[in-house]
């Protein structure tokens, strides 16, 4: 076995080592929950200070995904949690409309539109939104992807709105209640 590790290229090991160091990293259980709130905007933002909630603040959530998404530590905890599942792609684009949402520039806003489009909506995008599987991508409907394609030809704020409604209405369906009943969130209720 070893003569056959010796046979490959130099390359192929160097991989082969960081991809055992990410799947280590991945594995982990994080100390903080902090540590995986998303960076989606460009500009750098100060650290949010996220405080563990209170067990009764945390049983809101298991009926308010808004409340949930809300929540800086919810919010890292349920993004941890859908990474976990390799399902963080719903989540990503929520948080990504809602920061296109708070653009004031006209510049930034196609910027940041052509930005969603390219990594969420488009065929073929690293996240596409008309998956169907878990880790496949965001999920929506042929008819809400082909609305949001016409709206983004002139961006406005509200250019991804029925998409994201989707999203969260999906969410709100599907992963909240697998997050309700994962380990993590059950140990936020002790």
């Amino acid at each position: 076995m070893c003569k056959g590790l010796a046979a490959l290229p130099h390359t192929c090991l160097e991989r082969a080592k960081e991809i055992k160091t990410k799947l280590g990293t991945l594995l982990q259980k994080p100390d903080s929950a902090v540590d995986f709130i998303i960076p989606y905007p460009e500009k750098p933002e100060k650290p949010l200070k996220a405080q563990k909630p209170s067990p009764e603040e945390a049983l809101q959530w298991r009926d308010s995904l808004e409340k949930l998404l809300q929540n800086p530590y919810g919010l890292a905890s349920f993004c941890s949690f859908l990474r976990s599942e390799f399902s963080e792609e719903n989540v990503e684009f929520w948080v990504a409309c809602e920061d296109y949402k708070k653009t004031k520039s006209p510049m930034k806003m196609v910027e940041k539109a052509k930005k969603i489009y390219e990594e969420f909506i488009q065929t073929e995008a690293p996240k596409e939104v008309s998956g169907r599987r878990a880790g496949d991508g965001v999920n929506i409907d042929h008819f809400t992807k082909a609305v949001t394609m016409k709206n983004l030809v002139e961006p406005s704020l509200s250019s991804f709105d029925m998409a994201q409604k989707r999203i969260f209405a999906l969410m709100e369906k599907d992963s909240l209640p697998r997050f309700v009943r994962s380990e993590l969130y059950q140990e936020l209720i002790k």
